[in-house]
């Protein structure tokens, strides 16, 4: 179902409530998402973005009754990952000659996946496109999140496509930021882009302040998933801008795996400590083979510090801890702290290692962590609350 946003723009995309998993498995989509496309209705016709292939057909049905198809005069391609481009097969399939308006990099990535050569428009920073009353202003945006991302903004109804910036995983019929729970928009705000977009945070800040310098009247945020920002759009600017300076809240998360629990007990020893020397700070373990690895790394992304621990497991660590060390490290994270821990048998190796791959994702080590042998008895047991007190007392230093 097709529904207005302004008397010239209309959504016409796909409310995707049964997705659960995106980008393969990497994302949780707990509150399912949705495909943005909008048409806007000028003297000329233009459709920025497409839906994701599977609802290709869909998409292009629900889209006829809107317009006579051979009305669109531009078809905009603000991103050529699938989820956006998916239906451009379909589409083009009805209206070949339509141009595509594009960054050059969209044009590599469409035509890789689609082996098709229609009719792109390079555009660049600064390019305008006519419709009438109304003109779309293009906005280079590379790495948000990929090369060939670009923002749209149109005059006259002031408003920013903004493709993955500003967006969110978030299935509603409402649409609108100002018609659902403000708890749950921001939680899914930020788990975007903590999974998302955190690598890219040096070129979130600039690409922000070369919007601020263009001084752009903006009233609404129109991203390609999730809900339309057009209740003070610039309260998620805001947030952007914050995320995407070293951010961290009162919290230190604990990420374990365990083998038979004598890692997951020094977790909890380790907790109990931070607890007893920090009153107001937010404690949170997650034992990273059972908690869901999106929802891990957007904790790891509010938190001030870590603890990641994992048993040695033929002289390495669980796999689980491997591959949540693996995003970590991706994520590109600045200004947080860590320190491991684990239990072992007989060689010990997974608190060492562990620590190597904190400092390459850039964490700043508080110590050597803390390793025992075998289960923790009475005596350790306090030795970790111990190491956990000591842990909040340096990170109040």
């Amino acid at each position: 179902m097709s529904k207005k946003i302004t008397s010239k723009v209309t959504w016409v995309g796909k409310t995707d409530w049964e997705l659960k998993k995106f980008h393969g498995d990497e994302f949780s989509t707990h509150r399912g998402s949705s495909y943005n496309s909008y048409l806007i209705k000028d003297k000329k016709a233009a459709l920025i973005d497409t839906v994701w292939m599977p609802y290709d057909k869909e998409f292009v049905g629900k889209l006829k009754k809107e317009i006579d198809l051979n009305k669109i005069d531009f078809i905009i391609a603000n991103h050529g990952e699938v989820d956006h481009s998916g239906s451009l097969p379909a589409l083009m399939s009805e209206i070949p000659n339509t141009p595509i308006y594009c960054t050059a990099n969209a044009v590599k990535s469409i035509k890789g996946q689609y082996h098709k050569d229609w009719n792109f428009v390079v555009v660049k920073t600064g390019d305008k496109l006519n419709l009438g009353d109304t003109e779309l202003t293009f906005i280079e945006a590379p790495m948000l999140h990929w090369p060939d991302t670009m923002f749209s903004y149109l005059s006259g109804e002031n408003i920013l496509f903004s493709n993955d910036g500003f967006g969110q995983h978030f299935a509603t019929e409402s649409l609108f930021n100002d018609t659902v729970d403000q708890s749950q928009l921001y939680e899914e705000a930020l788990k975007y882009y903590a999974n998302i977009l955190t690598p890219f945070s040096v070129m979130v800040t600039k690409k922000i302040k070369e919007i601020m310098q263009m001084n752009l009247p903006i009233d609404t945020i129109c991203p390609s998933h999730g809900l339309i920002w057009r209740e003070n759009p610039i309260e998620i600017v805001k947030k952007y801008l914050a995320w995407a300076d070293g951010y961290k809240e009162n919290q230190i998360s604990i990420v374990y795996d365990t083998m038979w629990n004598s890692t997951r007990k020094m977790a909890e020893a380790i907790a109990c400590g931070i607890e007893q020397a920090d009153k107001e700070v937010t404690i949170k373990l997650l034992n990273s083979s059972k908690f869901d690895k999106t929802d891990i790394i957007t904790e790891v992304f509010r938190s001030k510090a870590i603890l990641v621990g994992s048993p040695t497991v033929n002289n390495g660590y669980l796999y689980s801890t491997a591959g949540i060390l693996e995003l970590i490290r991706g994520m590109k994270m600045k200004n947080k702290y860590a320190a491991a821990f684990g239990s072992y048998g007989w060689s010990g190796e997974s608190v060492k290692m562990i620590n190597e791959e904190l400092t390459k994702a850039g964490f700043t080590l508080i110590d050597e962590g803390f390793k025992t042998l075998w289960t923790p008895d009475e005596d350790v047991t306090e030795k970790l609350r111990e190491y956990g007190r000591n842990f909040a007392a340096k990170l109040q230093e």
